[in-house]
C-alpha cells in the first residue's frame, strides 16, 4: 500500500467565516479495502456548476456504470453560494453526500468537524496514487491525515496583455523583482498616454504578500492558526504600494466603475497577477481582438526562493457518515484518474492533476499555456502552505477591503494594519 509521506499541506483561496458544523462518525476501514463488484450501492454525489459541467458529469457517470454497473449513482449540483449553504444544512444533520466536489477553503473546517473520510487506508488500493505526484497528493493532508483528493491546480502567475502592450511599444516583463515589477508597470503606464495603465497596486491582495513571506522562509498562517509575520512585516509591504497607487496603477475609480469586471479584463491594466487558471475567462471578458495573453512567473523576492506552489482548483472528498466507503472511493478514484473522466472532463474543473487524465485531456491553447507554465516554474515550486485556517475567507476579503482604501487614500497604512491585526484576533481566537 502507498506509504504517503506526511507533510503540511495547503493553498490559500477564499473561504467563508467559520461556522459551527455536528461532528459525524464511521467505522474505521481495514487497511487494503476494495470494493466488492458484485455488491449493489446507491452513492450520492453533489457538485457545484453550470448546466454544462453538469452535463459532464452525466458523461462521466455513464462511462463508470460500463465498468461499475452495479454502482448507481444520484448526481446533484447547485452554483457554488448555494452548494455550500445546502452542505451546511447536511453537515448539521449528518447527512452529507457520500461523494462531494469540495472547495480549499472549507477542508479544514469539515474535516477538523469530524465530516470527511480518512482516506489514507484507500490510497494505493482502490484510490490510486501513481498518477498522483506526491506534492498533489499532500494538497488534501490536514494533521496527517488525507481528506481529499485534488482534481486539478493551478499556480500564482502573471498575466500580461499583448495587443495592450504593442500600443504602449513597450516589452513584455522580462522578470526580476518586485522593484523592477513596479517600474515596468510605470514604463507602460507612461507610454499609454492616460488611455491604460501598466497594472494595478498588488499590495491588495494578501496572495502577492504570502508569495514574499514564502521567499523569506515564512508562512501567512501555521498549521496551529498563528500568524506567521507581524505588524512591521505587514506595514513595508503596504507600503510598497505607494508608488503604485501615487499615479503608476489604475485608478481606484476607475475600478469602481468597471466592476465586476476588473481592470484587467476591461482592458484597462496591461498586466494582473492572478492565478493561472484565470486566462480563459479574462480572454472571455476581453472580447474581440483579444486572441492570447502572456504568462509568467511572478516578480522574485530572493533569487533560488521555493515561493510558489500548486494549488487544488478543486477535490473530491467521501462524507465520514458514507454507508459505502469503498464504492465511494472507487467513484472518487474514477473521477480523478481515469482517462475516461480526462477525456470527458478536459480542463473544465482545471488542468488534471492526474497524469493518467491529464494524457487523456484535449487542451485548448490556454489550458495548454497554463500546462507549459507550471512546468516551466518547477524551480521555485515548494511544499505547500498548510491547509487555509478556518475564517481564511474572512481575512482574505479585509486584506481586499483594506487595500482599496489605501488606494482611495481614505486609510493610512498604519491604520490599515491596525484594523487587520484587529480583525485577526477576532477570526484567529473564536
Amino acid at each position: 500500500m502507498f506509504n504517503k509521506k506526511r507533510v503540511l499541506a495547503a493553498g490559500a483561496f477564499a473561504a467563508s467565516a467559520a461556522i459551527v458544523l455536528a461532528g459525524c462518525s464511521s467505522s474505521e476501514p481495514e487497511a487494503g479495502a476494495t470494493y466488492d463488484p458484485d455488491e449493489k450501492v446507491t452513492l450520492d454525489l453533489a457538485f457545484w456548476g453550470n448546466d454544462v459541467r453538469a452535463e459532464l458529469y452525466n458523461e462521466a457517470i455513464a462511462a463508470f456504470n460500463e465498468e461499475y454497473p452495479n454502482i448507481k449513482v444520484n448526481a446533484s449540483f447547485l452554483d457554488f453560494p448555494a452548494f455550500w449553504e445546502k452542505r451546511q444544512t447536511e453537515a448539521a444533520g449528518k447527512n452529507l453526500p457520500d461523494v462531494m466536489q469540495f472547495d480549499y477553503s472549507y477542508l479544514r473546517q469539515y474535516s477538523q468537524n469530524g465530516l470527511l473520510l480518512d482516506l489514507d487506508p484507500y490510497l494505493g488500493e482502490i484510490i490510486q496514487t501513481d498518477p498522483l505526484p506526491q506534492n498533489i497528493l499532500d494538497i488534501g493532508v490536514v494533521n496527517d491525515t488525507t481528506y481529499g483528493i485534488a482534481t486539478s491546480t493551478n499556480a500564482w502567475g502573471l498575466f500580461s496583455n499583448p495587443v495592450l502592450l504593442e500600443t504602449a511599444g513597450v516589452e513584455n516583463f522580462a522578470g526580476g523583482t518586485w522593484e523592477e515589477y513596479t517600474d515596468w508597470m510605470g514604463e507602460v503606464t507612461d507610454a499609454a498616454g492616460g488611455a491604460f495603465w501598466g497594472g494595478g497596486d498588488y499590495t491588495g491582495r494578501i496572495q502577492n504578500f504570502e508569495l514574499q513571506l514564502r521567499a523569506e522562509g515564512d508562512v501567512l498562517f501555521t498549521e496551529e492558526g498563528e500568524a506567521g509575520f507581524d505588524e512591521d512585516r505587514l506595514a513595508a509591504f503596504w507600503e510598497e504600494g505607494q508608488p503604485i497607487r501615487d499615479g503608476i496603477g489604475i485608478p481606484q475609480q476607475r475600478v469602481e466603475e468597471v466592476a465586476p469586471k476588473g481592470g484587467f479584463d476591461s482592458a484597462l491594466t496591461a498586466s494582473e497577477l492572478v492565478w493561472d487558471n484565470f486566462g480563459s475567462g479574462y480572454l472571455g471578458g476581453l472580447g474581440e481582438g483579444y486572441t492570447e495573453l502572456n504568462l509568467i512567473a511572478p516578480p522574485i523576492t530572493e533569487e533560488g526562493a521555493k515561493d510558489l506552489y500548486l494549488k487544488p482548483s478543486m477535490l473530491h472528498t467521501i462524507s465520514a457518515n458514507t454507508e459505502h466507503p469503498e464504492a465511494a472511493a472507487t467513484l472518487v478514484d474514477f473521477l480523478v484518474n481515469s482517462p475516461q473522466s480526462g477525456e470527458i472532463f478536459g480542463t473544465n474543473r482545471g488542468l488534471p492533476a492526474s497524469e493518467t487524465a491529464l494524457e487523456a485531456a484535449e487542451l485548448d491553447p490556454i489550458s495548454q499555456q497554463v500546462k507549459d507554465y507550471e512546468e516551466s516554474i518547477a524551480d521555485r515550486l515548494g511544499d505547500a502552505p498548510p491547509v487555509p485556517i478556518i475564517g481564511y475567507g474572512t481575512l482574505e476579503e479585509k486584506f481586499r477591503q483594506l487595500g482599496t482604501e489605501l488606494n482611495f487614500g481614505t486609510i493610512t497604512v498604519d491604520e490599515a494594519v491596525t484594523q487587520f491585526f484587529a480583525e485577526m484576533d477576532v477570526v484567529l481566537n473564536q
